[in-house]
């Protein structure tokens, strides 16, 4: 009788759906677009001096100031409510 084999001879049937096998699909697909990989990385990898969070110009620093922004008056905030909340109540 001997011993079940691990691995399956069969794959098993989809759960969800049906799926497609690479081989069915078209070689581009319109939605896809250009690769921008290559422009991306020369723009990032460029030497001037720049955080990388701030290479791709002024939506990156309108982004950044306006986070900075933010979470320093979210911690002014949370400061002043901790001693709001700290202070004894006036019967």
């Amino acid at each position: 009788q001997g011993l079940k084999p691990l691995v399956p001879t069969e794959s098993p049937a989809p759960i969800f759906g049906t799926s497609k096998h690479p081989s069915d699909l078209p070689a581009t697909e319109p939605f896809l677009g250009t690769n921008k990989v290559p422009d991306l990385q020369k723009v990032f990898q460029r030497s001037d001096g720049l955080p990388v969070h701030l290479k791709r110009g002024v939506p990156d620093k309108m982004l950044y100031r306006t986070t900075m922004a933010l979470t320093i008056g979210g911690t002014i905030y949370c400061l002043i409510a901790l001693y709001i909340a700290s202070q004894p109540k006036n019967k």
